[in-house]
């Protein structure tokens, strides 16, 4: 079935998006290299908790998973925007499949040592992060627009619902057959990876033959996340959930010494919060379609709050209850979070803008679990862990004076491609620059007030595609006349602010400013002066 076939009425269904077939498989070919990287990581920890490692160094398994993406988040999502996504996925895995290889077969040599362990789950790390925004990327490729949010609680599953079979099978498998199948398991998942990517005849991604240099392109993508407010709003939130959350992460394989349990007993406990997201496939389309997104977002960091607790003092039985449900509640955040981000960044600046996500979230998520692994050593596990409830209380009360903001994921981010283009007396080269523009406007008498309103909102959308250094003059000889101005790198930069990058929203903004002027605005172009003899005089 293709993606433009999916009925309107299948939108409703939770599962509507596995209906389509290239969907399907590269869901599960996720969900099996999630699964392996579980089993990898479960392998990894218990390894650390029968080394008598301690707190803090058990704690840094999740830190080494996670910093990668501090280091690296925004130089992949450029690659994702800049390379064709499926030979990045490809090789991406293929150097997962390489790395994991390595560790199995130190690990078949009784080479494993804590700092082993730490420094293959920090390469594991790497080549996650590299190929995180692309994945992310090429959802909305795979499904129609209605689907995206059921796809991204899908796609969550594949993460958190390996977390209920992973682990529990890590720990069989380690109890019978030790570290070294483990970790062979999972280099084998990345070949199955590699399989579904190789079959998938993804048609061919477009802007490659103009794709722009690395800097330009990442600073073009730092550029229009911190100019979208939408966006930063989305990153607040998930840096604000993910800071306490990280606490039962980091921290869990400790509670299992608390109880006495083996790596199978551990594996019982990741894997209840993993069921927990495998639940929330089913409760979460109901819960969004009587709930609010920033309530969604409020009861989930209430019910984390509950299992942090559980995790702290309560009994097993009651634990993996209460685990169950702060499942949920992780599945209900990075939902709630990740429809809305890849429903509100377009298209040219997707893979960018979710890697800018992916930064915050696991960047917090890795710093929090440090932080948390150093306070568990020093006030205990159990008041770390109560502690990290009290703050995922205060992240929940905080939904009512920071909620995601309206309209996000709703705004129009189709790339709209008319552009008018300058006639200009000599023909530019891309890498002219930087180009000053100046665009004179008349306006209605008695619209000056609703025109410099509308232009907030044109100076916003000028800086989210490349323009820097905006302003508005008004002239002094006419008291009708305003001047805006803004500088861009490059004419190449300029010619892809019109072209690539320019969304139906940003159309709707410009039109309801020039919707109280009188006649067409001039533009006009000045570029920096240099050598003429590439261009010749004017």
């Amino acid at each position: 079935m293709s993606v433009r076939s999916v009925s309107a009425s299948a939108s409703a269904s939770a599962w509507a998006p596995m209906a389509i077939t290239a969907f399907r498989v590269l869901w599960f070919a996720q969900l099996g290299s999630n699964i392996g990287t579980w089993m990898q990581t479960v392998g990894a920890q218990w390894y650390l908790v029968e080394a008598a490692a301690g707190a803090t160094v058990i704690a840094l398994v999740q830190t080494a998973s996670l910093a990668p993406a501090m280091l690296f988040s925004l130089p992949a999502g450029v690659l994702a925007d800049s390379l064709d996504r499926r030979k990045l996925l490809i090789w991406g895995s293929a150097a997962s499949a390489l790395i994991a290889t390595g560790l199995t077969v130190i690990a078949l040599y009784d080479g494993l040592t804590p700092w082993t362990i730490l420094g293959f789950t920090f390469l594991l790390g790497i080549t996650s992060t590299l190929t995180s925004p692309a994945w992310q990327a090429i959802q909305p490729e795979l499904v129609p627009r209605e689907l995206i949010g059921a796809s991204s609680a899908l796609g969550g599953v594949t993460v958190n619902g390996a977390r209920a079979v992973g682990p529990a099978l890590a720990g069989v498998v380690l109890s019978i057959a030790g570290a070294p199948v483990v970790f062979g398991i999972n280099a084998l998942s990345f070949v199955a990876a590699i399989v579904a990517l190789w079959w998938w005849k993804r048609p061919p991604q477009e802007g490659l033959e103009d794709r722009e240099a690395f800097g330009p392109a990442l600073r073009a993508g730092v550029r229009y996340v911190a100019s979208a407010g939408l966006v930063r709003r989305i990153l607040l939130r998930s840096a604000l959930f993910a800071l306490p959350a990280s606490a039962l992460w980091a921290l869990l394989p400790v509670t299992a010494t608390r109880l006495g349990l083996d790596s199978s007993g551990y594996g019982f406990l990741l894997g209840a919060l993993g069921l927990g997201a495998v639940l929330g496939i089913f409760v979460l389309p109901f819960a969004r379609a009587h709930l609010s997104d920033n309530a969604v977002i409020a009861a989930s960091a209430i019910l984390f709050a509950a299992g942090a607790v559980a995790a702290a003092v309560l009994p097993f039985g009651v634990m993996l209850v209460l685990l169950v449900l702060a499942g949920l509640a992780w599945i209900g955040t990075l939902t709630v979070l990740n429809a809305a981000l890849q429903l509100t960044l377009p298209q040219w600046v997707r893979s960018r803008g979710a890697s800018v996500y992916i930064l915050v979230f696991m960047g917090t998520m890795a710093i929090g679990s440090f932080v948390w692994g150093i306070v568990a050593q020093l006030i205990g596990t159990a008041a770390a862990l109560g502690a990290s409830a009290v703050l995922l209380l205060l992240v929940a009360a905080s939904v009512r004076l920071l909620p995601l903001l309206p309209g996000t994921g709703t705004v129009d981010r189709t790339i709209s491609l008319t552009w008018a283009t300058p006639m200009l007396v000599f023909e530019p080269d891309p890498a002219d620059g930087p180009v000053l523009v100046q665009i004179s406007y008349t306006v209605r008498p008695g619209a000056l007030r609703e025109f410099r309103a509308a232009m907030r909102l044109v100076e916003r959308s000028r800086r989210r595609t490349g323009g820097s250094r905006w302003g508005l003059y008004r002239s002094g000889e006419d008291e009708d006349v305003q001047l805006e101005s803004f500088v861009v790198p490059s004419w190449g930069e300029h010619r892809r602010q019109e072209t690539q990058r320019l969304t139906g929203r940003d159309r709707e903004i410009r039109a309801a400013a020039l919707a109280v002027c009188d006649g067409m605005p001039v533009e006009r172009h000045y570029f920096a002066n240099g050598d003429p003899r590439s261009h010749g005089s004017p």
